[in-house]
């Protein structure tokens, strides 16, 4: 079931240089930022009207070639976290699985896309990228008296006025992101990244390779370091239900 925001309703707060593209509950923002991407331009952020789901899209020009330009994924996890924190309830916090995953409270809240022209050689600069996000904002599945299985926003005490106002934040957080990108490097965006993704081992070293793998070195091994591949994780989307067109039904563990 969807569950309908009334779009005349929706005022979302965006920073200067977003153009607001409203769906109503039927429509994917992450297909439809795919499908306009070319003609709308960076900053068109997409966003469907429902209770049940956080759901948004953005349309990103990058100055990278695609190789280096996926990178852009984790300014996105970075920027939807920040996002959460800013109105999540005290002492808790959001963490990651590769890549593009979205944990709070031990359960899957949600995760992030994207997308970029099909034609596009790993060398060239891509004319257009689409970040996707969606989180859970109410578990329609729980029944009166039953335990929640999965993990929402409502659910874990946010409220109704914080769904639109995630978005907002977003966005503003976002364009830091991509600030600090251009000022300083990507180091800072990986740090923040890898500050919330959890670890196999306690000690091991990672880091983020150019094309976007993660690399990582066992504690104390000065050798070759394990690659876990960014391309493998966003072809998988471990986190997405496609039939259901949400976050998975996962238990309050990471799954």
């Amino acid at each position: 079931m969807m569950l309908r925001v009334n779009e005349a309703e929706r005022v979302l707060d965006l920073p200067p240089g977003f153009n607001s593209v409203l769906l109503r509950e039927s429509g994917d923002a992450f297909a439809h930022g795919l499908a306009i991407a070319a003609q709308a331009g960076a900053g068109t952020l997409i966003s469907v009207g429902r209770y049940d789901l956080v759901e948004l899209g953005v349309v990103l020009e990058p100055s990278e070639p695609l190789l280096s330009a996926r990178r852009a994924l984790f300014v996105g996890m970075n920027a939807i976290a920040d996002a959460i924190a800013a109105y999540c309830p005290p002492q808790r916090e959001v963490t990651f699985t590769w890549p593009d995953s979205i944990f709070f409270a031990d359960g899957l809240l949600g995760g992030l896309r994207l997308g970029w022209p099909k034609d596009c050689a790993e060398t060239d600069v891509p004319a257009w990228l689409v970040l996707g996000v969606m989180l859970r904002a109410v578990d329609l599945s729980v029944e009166p008296g039953a335990m929640p299985t999965t993990v929402s926003l409502m659910g874990e005490g946010f409220e109704m006025l914080h769904t639109d106002a995630i978005v907002g934040s977003f966005a503003r957080h976002l364009l830091i992101g991509f600030d600090q990108w251009t000022e300083t490097g990507f180091d800072s965006v990986a740090s923040a990244y890898l500050a919330r993704l959890s670890k196999r081992k306690a000690g091991e070293r990672r880091s983020i390779d150019r094309n976007g793998d993660l690399l990582v070195n066992a504690p104390l091994d000065m050798g070759a370091a394990d690659r876990v591949s960014l391309l493998d994780g966003l072809a998988r989307v471990a986190w997405y239900d496609p039939g259901l067109r949400s976050p998975k039904a996962c238990l309050r563990i990471k799954c």
